[in-house]
């Protein structure tokens, strides 16, 4: 879609330009684009913030619709890279929007607000967002002050534009590890559910900052990406940057020229799976459909439909023959696809237990055997017999095991069993009529259709 004529036009009016001292020194850039290999790793990046970080609320006021606190603490980049920070911007300002009720005050639901291109100082975000939200649902807000805007903005920085392409990454960095400070604090002093939003820009850095959370958080980036480098390079903020300085800057100095080259190319795992995602993205979202469709009859369907395992006392040539179509091997084949964790265990014949998790995975995939069972036998005649069943049997791996929990002799009775011969303790097992005239071996049933 070509840039909107209204936003050019109003970008032309705009004399202040970006990046006008240029790219900016090249070892900053370089520290910046180390430390971000750590930073974009969610395991390292959040042992950056200690849970305890200090922070400061400097000012508290009662207003007759809401409670406004205001704080500060030391951005966390400077303790990690310091000189890159200017030093008006070193410190983190924000101001937090609570109720002056909360409806259960076992949940104080709380988001913080990122600012987009331009917003500076914290009234725009509190009366047209933060404070409508607050009414309507009693959500509580920080609003955090962007480096080089509003109260960090240096004094030689012309309104909202960058003087080098090094302060963008600067403020990016900044922010990742100052909504981490936030969050926790929010945690220390009981506030949750957590999220956070941004509009723009402050929705890019949103996005940044919650992939380094690493709990559950609600994410809203509106009219935002994955990149902003088609906005600078295409759209209508092409039209600001300072594109001589950064050519002559860039063909001046061979040896920085090189350098940079070096930094910018970014071959790393994240960036070719964004690759991957966007060039294969219809194929992803038909599969996530699928997957959708087969949650939806996992949970939501006719609960009738369970399936009835079978575990065979005795056998014999003729029901082998007789039942091998509705027979399931769990083997190295892994025709019910488990994992793998789960498909050692089931094969092995040391003593174990099952987790809930892979009770639940079990279940699961049975269901989906299930399902395709009773297809191809439509398929082949019409509908599916009466009484028909889906025995499951699981192999040992070793070989002087002849244990299975659907085959059980009375030579295997003397030898460990397997796991697979345990798994009846977790699932709704019926046994067929054996020789013997034994009866029927009853277990409590799991309930595979509930919601985990």
């Amino acid at each position: 879609m070509p840039p909107s004529r209204l936003d050019g036009l109003y970008r032309s009016l705009l004399l202040t330009k970006f990046f006008c001292k240029g790219w900016g020194k090249p070892e900053n850039l370089e520290r910046l684009f180390a430390f971000r290999k750590i930073i974009s790793n969610r395991a390292a990046c959040s042992q950056l913030v200690p849970r305890d970080y200090p922070v400061e609320i400097t000012k508290e006021e009662l207003h007759s619709d809401c409670k406004i606190l205001e704080g500060k603490f030391i951005s966390p980049l400077e303790i990690y890279m310091p000189g890159l920070v200017p030093d008006v911007a070193q410190n983190a300002h924000f101001q937090i929007l609570l109720p002056l009720k909360w409806n259960d005050e076992r949940f104080k639901p709380i988001c913080i607000h990122l600012a987009g291109t331009g917003d500076h100082y914290f009234w725009k975000r509190r009366n047209l967002i933060a404070k409508p939200l607050l009414k309507e649902a009693n959500l509580g807000a920080i609003i955090l002050e962007n480096p080089f805007y509003g109260l960090r903005k240096p004094k030689e920085q012309r309104a909202s534009s960058l003087q080098n392409v090094s302060d963008i990454f600067v403020m990016g960095g900044c922010l990742v590890l100052e909504s981490l400070v936030l969050l926790n604090w929010c945690e220390r002093n009981g506030y949750g559910p957590l999220g956070i939003t941004g509009l723009s820009m402050g929705g890019h850095m949103a996005s940044l900052a919650a992939t380094n959370w690493p709990k559950p958080l609600v994410l809203v980036p509106c009219l935002s990406w994955s990149t902003a480098s088609s906005v600078f390079t295409e759209g209508v903020m092409s039209h600001s940057i300072n594109w001589d300085v950064l050519e002559t800057q860039y063909f001046a100095d061979g040896n920085f020229r090189e350098r940079l080259s070096k930094m910018v190319t970014v071959v790393d795992d994240a960036f070719v799976a964004g690759k991957h995602f966007i060039q294969n993205f219809n194929q992803s979202v038909e599969e996530l459909r699928l997957d959708i469709n087969e949650t939806k009859d996992l949970v939501c369907g006719d609960p009738s439909s369970d399936v009835n395992l079978t575990v065979i006392r005795e056998t014999t040539p003729e029901r082998e023959q007789k039942q091998s179509k509705n027979l399931i091997h769990i083997n190295r084949t892994n025709a019910l696809n488990l994992s793998e964790p789960l498909l050692n265990k089931l094969l092995s014949n040391v003593r174990c237990e099952l987790t809930q998790e892979e009770i639940d995975e079990l279940n699961m995939k049975i269901h989906l055997a299930l399902k395709r069972h009773n297809e191809e036998q439509q398929q082949a005649e019409g509908s599916p017999p009466a009484g028909s069943k889906l025995i499951l049997e699981v192999k040992a791996e070793d070989k002087g095991v002849t244990t299975t929990t659907t085959t059980t002799t009375a030579a295997a009775t003397t030898i460990s069993k397997s796991v697979g011969s345990k798994i009846m303790q977790y699932i709704s097992w019926g046994s067929s009529s054996a020789s013997d005239g034994t009866q029927e071996e009853k277990r409590i049933p799991i309930d595979t259709t509930k919601q985990r």
